[in-house]
């Protein structure tokens, strides 16, 4: 499913009109990567969790070479899912 499309799919459910959806959902996305900027989990009810978390530090070995180096630490987001949507792929 692309934005267009899913745009398309939330504005037949909500009956709003595809440009204030798309304005709705551009926002949304706005502020979930704002706070998750911040540092802060997002808690989406039934859906799941998300959450900025650190990768430390590691050696890598590239296979092409055999040489070694260093990969530095860096922050990214991680989804947990709700037990119900877990479920639901079962």
């Amino acid at each position: 499913m692309n934005n267009k499309e899913f745009i398309a799919e939330v504005s037949a459910e909500t009956g709003y009109t595809n440009k204030s959806t798309q304005d709705l959902v551009d926002c949304m996305v706005k502020i979930m990567s704002s706070k998750l900027e911040d540092g802060d989990s997002i808690a989406v009810p039934n859906f799941g969790t998300f959450e900025v978390k650190k990768k430390m530090e590691r050696i890598m070995v590239s296979p092409m070479t055999q040489k070694r180096m260093l990969v530095p630490p860096k922050l990214v987001v991680s989804f947990k899912p709700a037990s119900s949507v877990k479920d639901k792929f079962k």
